[in-house]
């Protein structure tokens, strides 16, 4: 019997920020441009980055009703101790960003690229990728209720003491995508989990879905 084939963990540099320049609100704003910047303890009624670019930096303590980082870029950025019920972060190309200790409600972080993503304790919502592509992205000590991965391309991705209440990867495209580390409750499109490595115990809870979606009948 052939060895079955090897799952690749995703590959992620820690993020270093030395000498980085204190900012403050006023820095935050509609395309903006933030390279070696540190941003700690603001609390606002909103963010409004759309469009914005942000490189080498540091946002510690943020808390804000909503947050927008629509068409963002965000570059080798470290978000700390975050606290912000709507993000919208739409078509943002993320690469080497760590998210700790973070509450996020509801995500729409749909047609984004992500690479090289670290998400660590944080509680998130609903969090939707639909269409994104993901390459190198890891989920550590995480509670979401939601994931929405349809119509996503997954490369690469990881879940460490993580729970998800509900994944759905209808149409997604999934390469190394490990889910042994994940608490999984509910799952939606068992059909496009091809590419996905799985526990033996999951593969027995998720049996019942796998023969109804391949038309199977299990009788005693």
């Amino acid at each position: 019997m052939p060895d079955a084939p090897r799952t690749v963990p995703p590959s992620l540099d820690p993020v270093v920020l030395p000498d980085l320049t204190p900012g403050d609100a006023y820095d935050l704003e509609t395309g903006a441009d933030l390279e070696g910047f540190e941003l700690v303890d603001l609390h606002l009624d909103a963010v409004d980055l759309e469009d914005s670019s942000l490189f080498g930096t540091r946002v510690v303590g943020l808390r804000a009703d909503q947050a927008d980082l629509r068409h963002a870029s965000l570059a080798e950025v470290v978000l700390e101790r975050l606290d912000v019920p709507v993000l919208r972060g739409v078509r943002g190309r993320w690469r080497d960003v760590e998210v700790r200790d973070s509450r996020l409600g509801s995500a729409e972080l749909y047609e984004s690229t992500w690479h090289g993503v670290h998400l660590v304790g944080c509680k998130l919502g609903f969090v939707n990728l639909r269409g994104a592509d993901l390459h190198d992205v890891l989920f550590t000590d995480c509670t979401i209720d939601e994931l929405d991965l349809v119509q996503a391309r997954a490369t690469r991705v990881a879940f460490v003491g993580t729970r998800v209440r509900r994944l759905d990867v209808q149409a997604s495209t999934l390469e190394h995508v490990d889910l042994r580390g994940a608490d999984l409750d509910e799952i939606a499109g068992v059909r496009s989990l091809a590419g996905a490595t799985v526990g033996e115990l999951q593969l027995a809870r998720l049996a019942p879905l796998l023969a109804d979606a391949l038309g199977v009948t299990v009788q005693d």
